[in-house]
């Protein structure tokens, strides 16, 4: 959907906040875990680039999700991912710069045969 600014120059009157520059040399990274609701939109955290994607999934990942029941039955090498839309497999020991991610960088992950607290998607 479009959005229209009632206002001439909007764009030129507006601080933009979220600019890499304010982030202190991090990327700002939406993470989203499909079929499982229960986390409704992407979560979003600061992140190096030179971040290797191992720590994401050993970390980041463990630290935000792991609460759920479905997270000990993940078989991480079955993970389907995308980054910004395109399908990825990713090399644990490079790092999120290597695979693409940048500021405002979407990753998602489907973990097959889960889907979410006994199969509601949540």
């Amino acid at each position: 959907m479009a959005v229209v600014a009632l206002e001439k120059d909007y764009a030129d009157k507006v601080e933009v906040r979220d600019r890499v520059e304010n982030f202190h040399g991090n990327h700002v990274v939406y993470l989203h875990w499909e079929e499982h609701l229960g986390f409704c939109a992407a979560l979003a955290f600061p992140l190096p680039p030179a971040m290797p994607f191992g720590a994401l999934i050993q970390e980041i990942i463990p630290t935000y999700y792991g609460m759920h029941p479905d997270f000990a039955s993940i078989d991480w090498s079955a993970v389907r991912w995308t980054i910004d839309g395109k399908e990825v497999t990713p090399d644990p020991a490079k790092s999120l710069a290597e695979h693409g991610v940048g500021h405002k960088s979407l990753v998602r992950f489907w973990t097959p045969g889960l889907h979410g607290f006994k199969g509601s998607h949540s």
